[in-house]
């Protein structure tokens, strides 16, 4: 089923308008689900005490292959507002979720993002890429997003809204500009980000790096043999010494291709595993959105001859 942008921001935008009118009351906090981690951690940044944030993805989880469960469909239903990426991350929700848009206020929050910024999809014709994440500078306007769903959905709490927001787009900043000097700390030449699936795109483009998936953007994309070998080619012509593993995704392919480059004499390892389409464990710095790029970052830099401390941008403000 093929929904345009402009489908997904109008029932959007309307929904969180019929919410806003027939809430009346200041005392109870906003009841808030969102589909993905990074979209749950935003919400408790800007929301803050005023809103009650239920996340359905935990970590480890793979959105793209995630189906809705009894206990996730009565959360959605007794929500105020449900929030979800869109852009077919959440590509076996998203009949469901569009259908509960007929009565609920749900708000893709990634189909604002204007289609200059946006990657395309190889995988499927007519859609983008939905990682945009993977760019601090983007997520910031998913986060204007949020707020602005937020406001509507209940007025009373604009000022804070506004001033959360603010302070939360300040760290980002802040990420965003030790990302870019640890990741650009690297020697250009070995700027080459191999992963099990095509979720770094953005990060490539923001960064500079020639990102390689193994499968495509959607992880329910299967890789051959032949695209096997044809990237054991890619690391033994390119003397690439380090790929990268998924905590969302198995590691088989990426072990595959190790097992392949040493039967033809070339040694590599895996740098690290990095946070692709879910954070960390809940509680742990590696749990928050600023925590997993930042870990990602770090990773990167350090596996690939570039420079980071042991420590990340967590132990340069402490």
């Amino acid at each position: 089923m093929i929904v345009t942008k402009r489908a997904f921001l109008a029932g959007g935008a309307a929904f969180v308008t019929t919410l806003a009118a027939g809430r009346a009351t200041t005392q109870e906090r906003l009841t808030v689900v969102a589909t993905t981690g990074m979209i749950a951690d935003a919400a408790r940044q800007v929301g803050g005490e005023l809103i009650e944030v239920r996340g359905l993805m935990g970590p480890g989880v793979d959105p793209h292959a995630y189906r809705q469960t009894r206990t996730d469909i009565v959360a959605m239903a007794n929500s105020d507002l449900v929030l979800w990426n869109g852009l077919y991350l959440e590509a076996q929700m998203e009949e469901f979720l569009l259908e509960l848009g007929q009565d609920r206020p749900v708000v893709a929050v990634a189909e604002a993002m204007p289609d200059n910024l946006l990657i395309g999809s190889d995988d499927y014709e007519g859609r983008h890429d939905p990682h945009i994440w993977m760019d601090p500078n983007l997520w910031s306007r998913v986060v204007i997003t949020i707020r602005d769903a937020l406001i509507a959905a209940y007025p009373a709490g604009t000022e804070n809204f506004i001033a959360n927001a603010d302070a939360y787009l300040t760290q980002l900043q802040e990420l965003a500009r030790y990302t870019s000097k640890v990741l650009t700390s690297i020697p250009p030449e070995r700027r080459i980000l191999l992963t099990s699936h095509d979720a770094f795109s953005y990060f490539g483009n923001a960064y500079g790096f020639e990102v390689v998936g193994i499968q495509g953007i959607s992880t329910e994309s299967e890789a051959g043999l032949q695209r096997i070998a044809e990237l054991v080619d890619f690391l033994v012509t390119r003397d690439i010494g380090a790929v990268f593993v998924e905590t969302s995704v198995s590691d088989r392919n990426i072990r595959a291709l190790i097992e392949g480059a040493q039967a033809r004499g070339h040694e590599v390892v895996i740098g690290g595993a990095l946070y692709s389409d879910a954070m960390g464990q809940p509680d742990t710095y590696e749990g928050t959105y600023v925590g997993m790029i930042d870990a990602n970052a770090t990773t990167v830099a350090r596996a690939l001859g570039g420079t980071a401390p042991d420590t990340g941008m967590q132990g340069l403000l402490n």
